[in-house]
């Protein structure tokens, strides 16, 4: 194994080279090839906590990264309408409350639920608190003790900023960009990928290959044949359009999603501008009319025209066929409502370094990649499917969601948390038991009763339990500082024209 060649750039490109540059030290040629003449999606703009851990491989700085990114903090995802107009939840990531001896602190809470005792979910948790009142700070080690030390966070970015940051450090360790557009894929024999030819004649072989090449899966579906696996009917929505407006105040430390007719409407805020756009089925609205509605839904000035996608929703059938992997929309589409789409990328490069083949590739290493990546896919899929089911919105496409036969993974899930409340963390499943808890009890569906266990404690401990920590998440978010206040002090970007 001497030469890797990432087909493709954007996000997913560069977030590849940058962690390859970084962890491989100079043992293997890269080069990365990219047309200009081709755009990239770049509407991948919100994250997940778990970003952090590859901002620690590649050595990132917090604040220069986030002041070339005009980044913004991030709470957690708050979701309007989904159930039916006029509710909304807060999805924040972190801990609730605090456990109670053997239990888990929401047992207590739908106990006093039930009893007509409890308050807002959202009053127990420090990152849903926080959100709401659009305040944040960082965890310092003195904090260990408080409420204000547990806090999660992860970042919201310009995401064509993003790439051309990790672009430049990509570069500073070695690896080769190589302006081109591809016109032809050389497959062996064997079956392998040999070559690949650029308009003009230039031929560029390796022995590795990584297609980021977008949706058009350059390599691993035109070249490879690899096969897609259709989950639109789970998830019917098969069209996206992004646009950008001016930044409004409060700038808060979440992203929105909000539930409109045909589908959803995301809003990002970040500190130039806001990004917005729209996922949406094309068999409930044409794309004209998708257009009018999203533009009718700025909070600021419009400040570009809408970039229309086509999807289908799903995952290659091997993300790792043969000499070549599979990342970003190369690999598939989960669309963006759990800002699951950067992750996949970072999980799947991380991944493939701790399964990196040497000459010999063996079949044991791709199935275990494919196993572990197809494991991940559809337990994000089922998480994303659960916020359709569980509504109770009129219109056609919302009833079509309503009564569609689930997943039997997460059909199983449910029914689990519907008798006691109970749910679990399967292996290595991206979202935590918080995660599922917060989206099950936000979507309205509450369990028939909770954990027996919870008959231990009285009424009054119970009650006196939650009241403490409401009262002390409550206080702590009183002293933070607004999310602007602290953006503005810790990272403050150049102002754009």
């Amino acid at each position: 194994m001497r030469r890797i060649l990432i087909v493709g750039g954007g996000t997913a490109g560069w977030m590849t080279a940058a962690l390859f540059g970084k962890l491989f030290q100079g043992l293997y040629d890269i080069e990365l090839i990219e047309s200009e003449a081709i755009g990239t999606v770049g509407v991948g703009e919100a994250t997940i906590p778990a970003i952090k851990k590859y901002n620690e491989l590649v050595q990132l700085d917090e604040a220069e990264f986030m002041r070339r990114t005009q980044a913004t903090f991030k709470l957690g995802i708050e979701f309007v309408d989904w159930v039916k107009p006029g509710q909304r939840y807060m999805h924040g990531f972190g801990v609730i409350g605090q456990d109670w001896e053997w239990l888990r602190c929401h047992h207590y809470w739908l106990s006093a639920h039930q009893r007509g005792q409890a308050r807002d979910f959202a009053d127990y948790s420090i990152n849903t608190a926080a959100a709401i009142a659009d305040k944040f700070m960082h965890a310092r080690p003195e904090m260990s003790e408080s409420p204000i030390g547990h806090i999660a966070y992860a970042f919201q970015f310009d995401a064509s900023l993003y790439a051309r940051y990790l672009r430049s450090m990509a570069e500073q360790h070695g690896v080769r960009r190589t302006e081109g557009r591809i016109v032809e894929v050389t497959v062996t024999d064997g079956g392998d990928i040999e070559s690949v030819t650029l308009e003009g004649g230039r031929v560029l072989a390796a022995d590795f290959f990584i297609d980021c090449s977008g949706f058009r899966g350059l390599l691993i579906e035109q070249a490879l044949k690899t096969g897609y696996e259709d989950w639109s009917r789970w998830l019917p929505c098969d069209r996206a359009m992004a646009v950008p407006c001016a930044r409004t105040e409060p700038l808060v430390p979440y992203t929105r999603a909000t539930a409109r007719d045909p589908g959803w409407q995301w809003r990002i805020p970040l500190q130039h501008r806001t990004g917005n756009g729209l996922v949406y089925s094309s068999g409930h609205i044409d794309d004209d009319a998708a257009e009018a509605l999203l533009l009718a839904n700025l909070d600021g000035e419009q400040l570009a025209n809408p970039n229309r996608l086509r999807f289908t929703s799903g995952k290659r059938r091997k993300m790792w066929n043969r000499n070549c992997v599979a990342l970003g929309l190369a690999a598939g589409f989960l669309e963006p409502l759990e800002s699951t789409s950067i992750h996949l990328v970072q999980s799947a490069a991380i991944r493939l370094v701790r399964l990196f083949p040497d000459a010999a590739t063996d079949q044991a290493t791709i199935d275990e990649f494919n196993r572990q990546a197809d494991f991940e896919w559809e337990r994000v899929r089922d998480f994303i499917v659960l916020h359709y089911w569980a509504n109770e919105r009129e219109g056609d496409f919302w009833e079509y969601c309503r009564s569609m036969e689930l997943p039997p993974t997460l059909q199983r899930k449910i029914d689990l948390w519907r008798s006691n409340g109970r749910i679990f963390r399967e292996d290595e499943e991206l979202f935590a038991e918080e995660s599922w808890i917060q989206v099950l009890i936000g979507q309205g569906i509450l369990p028939r009763s909770h954990d027996p266990l919870v008959a231990i404690k009285s009424d009054s401990q119970i009650d006196q339990f939650l009241g403490n920590i409401a009262a002390t998440i409550g206080r702590c978010v009183e002293v933070m500082p607004t999310h602007s206040d602290y953006v503005r002090k810790f990272c403050p970007a150049d102002a754009v024209a």
